[in-house]
């Protein structure tokens, strides 16, 4: 019988899987150069690597994340330009985190012209936390007007200045919750879009060196 799937071992499988794919030659991938089908393929792959031995649950979960279960999103990107979307929910996301966890595989990929085959090399695996999944510069912005002595006036005037996705009346209510509750410094780049444009160099950067981002390979 399956058991369900817990972040130690996702993050011990996403090792192994990690691995093993940077040795697979896959002639499917040749020639790609779109990133969402190779990205759509990797994340295919990795969870069916999970479903061997785990109960994943339903990906198609009301959350819209990968792994609801564990409440996990899955995000690859290439080197080249280590950057994906994710949905929009609020304004919030931005100083609070997303809402879950990030298993991010980020990849190089090199086409074999004598095989027809394509290796994706994971160069990085990186698990944040879903308190680490806020906006660097929003969260550290914010936490030096807290510790400038900054009231709700000076935090609603830094949101508006970094054009934070909010009306009025949210950014009063912000404030007053970071009066009580300064935010957890997070470490994704996250620009404003229909969908958020979450970028990954940061936390590529400071993987193991952070308390909440895992460096896992």
């Amino acid at each position: 019988m399956k058991q369900d799937l817990t972040i130690d071992a996702l993050l011990q499988e996403a090792a192994t899987f990690a691995a093993t794919e940077s040795e697979y030659a896959e002639p499917s991938m040749y020639g790609v150069t779109d990133g969402k089908a190779v990205g759509t393929y990797v994340e295919q792959k990795f969870r069916a690597h999970l479903q061997t031995n785990y109960n994943c649950g339903d990906s198609n979960s009301a959350k819209g994340i990968d792994l609801p279960i564990i409440n996990v999103d899955l995000k690859v990107t290439s080197i080249k330009q280590p950057q994906s979307s994710c949905p929009f929910k609020s304004g919030r996301q931005k100083i609070f985190g997303l809402g879950y966890s990030l298993l991010v595989f980020v990849y190089d990929k090199k086409d074999d012209e004598k095989t027809h085959a394509a290796i994706l090399n994971i160069l990085h695996a990186i698990f944040v936390i879903k308190e680490r999944t806020a906006d660097y510069q929003m969260t550290t912005g914010l936490r030096k007007i807290l510790e400038n002595s900054g009231n709700e006036e000076d935090l609603i005037a830094f949101m508006h200045d970094k054009m934070l996705p909010i009306d009025e009346i949210e950014a009063t209510k912000i404030a007053k919750d970071l009066m009580v509750n300064p935010p957890e410094i997070g470490y994704l780049t996250i620009s404003n879009a229909l969908q958020w444009r979450l970028q990954y160099a940061r936390v590529i950067d400071k993987a193991g060196q952070i308390n909440g981002v895992v460096k896992v390979r």
